[in-house]
């Protein structure tokens, strides 16, 4: 059985007892307990329901496993020629694991 839930504007597929790296939740504490209620599609071995636009009553129950984490660094570079002009940036984006406990359809 899996889901697809829309967490922090972005869709996820999620399956019992599986880890997900998702933008970064604020407040959230090791350990804490979140629940996500915007179910878009249930499949429940061969048995799919399709929301309109969710599925009314389920959820998922995640447990924050770290708060903060980085991902990698990406390298953003601009230069225009024959200026002299030359700039590097660099990002790192901020993400929360969380682990599926329960999904709830």
């Amino acid at each position: 059985m899996y889901v697809v839930v829309e967490i922090n504007g972005q869709q996820f597929k999620a399956e019992q007892g599986k880890k997900l790296f998702v933008h970064h939740i604020q407040n959230a504490e090791n350990g804490a307990v979140v629940e996500f209620e915007k179910v878009l599609l249930v499949d429940n071995n061969g048995d799919v329901k399709v929301g309109v636009p969710v599925v009314e009553g389920a959820k998922v129950v995640c447990e924050v496993v770290s708060p903060l984490v980085k991902g990698d660094k990406v390298l953003v570079f601009h230069k225009k020629r024959r200026k002299g002009y030359r700039k590097l940036n660099g990002h790192r984006q901020q993400f929360t694991e969380v682990l599926i406990k329960e999904v709830i359809a």
